[in-house]
């Protein structure tokens, strides 16, 4: 039997974030608003066909897969990006929780900002729908964040971890990572997370922390081809 973080979007629409699901009982996706990712039942030329059709856009999407795949004509590949898939092993630790505090609505100009500057990886206007978006503030800057993205069954992803260039090396996306860590395995939930597999300062600290590399995996930025049909 497949590992349910060998298919994580797809496990995640179908348990952790439905409410968050459009789609069908095969093919089911994110709107665009909240999150590039779609997710398949089963990852084969047919799943890639429906969506084409039931995407109300043209993309770009998020198509993670647990191995290298050639993706359908219809779609153009905007990059192939490999990634370690990490899950915490480690002790929870105490962290200094008074310095962080709950990000809302009002904060989502200053987190689009964030995630801009410093690219953890796709985040929009609705993203923080998925709940659970922890900040550090200086004075009235938002000077990092970290949410959670993908639940899939009992594993919830850490993610848009990040610290604006004027407030680094103060130890807050640390702070925010096992915030997140003691938070998720208080919901007896399992903590995981995804980053490049050429990220090595990153990959160190995860890995300092108790984060182990659980496989390689694979993500596809697409978009439909403008010349496509869906024949």
């Amino acid at each position: 039997m497949d590992h349910v973080l060998d298919n994580p979007a797809w496990n995640a629409l179908t348990t952790g974030n439905c409410s968050l699901a459009n789609g069908n009982n095969d093919v089911k996706y994110f709107s665009n608003e909240v999150s590039p990712f779609v997710g398949f039942k089963t990852n084969n030329d047919e799943s890639f066909k429906t969506l084409y059709e039931l995407l109300p856009h043209s993309g770009p999407i998020g198509f993670i897969s647990a191995m290298q795949v050639d993706i359908p004509a219809q779609w153009d590949i905007l990059q192939t990006i490999k990634c370690f898939q990490m899950v915490f092993e480690g002790s929870a630790t105490s962290t200094l929780d008074a310095n962080i505090v709950s990000l809302s609505e009002e904060h989502v100009g200053q987190m689009l900002a964030l995630t801009k500057l410093t690219n953890p990886g796709p985040f929009a206007e609705k993203t923080i729908n998925f709940g659970h978006y922890r900040g550090i503030f200086e004075g009235d800057r938002l000077a990092a964040m970290a949410g959670q993205r993908l639940h899939a069954g009992n594993y919830a992803e850490i993610s848009a971890v990040c610290t604006h260039p004027d407030f680094l090396g103060r130890g807050y996306a640390r702070q925010l990572l096992m915030h997140h860590v003691n938070r998720i395995q208080a919901a007896s939930n399992i903590p995981y997370l995804h980053v490049r597999h050429d990220n090595h300062r990153a990959v160190s600290v995860y890995e300092s922390l108790g984060f182990v590399t659980r496989r390689e995996i694979y993500f596809y930025i697409l978009k439909k081809a403008v010349t496509a049909t869906s024949k």
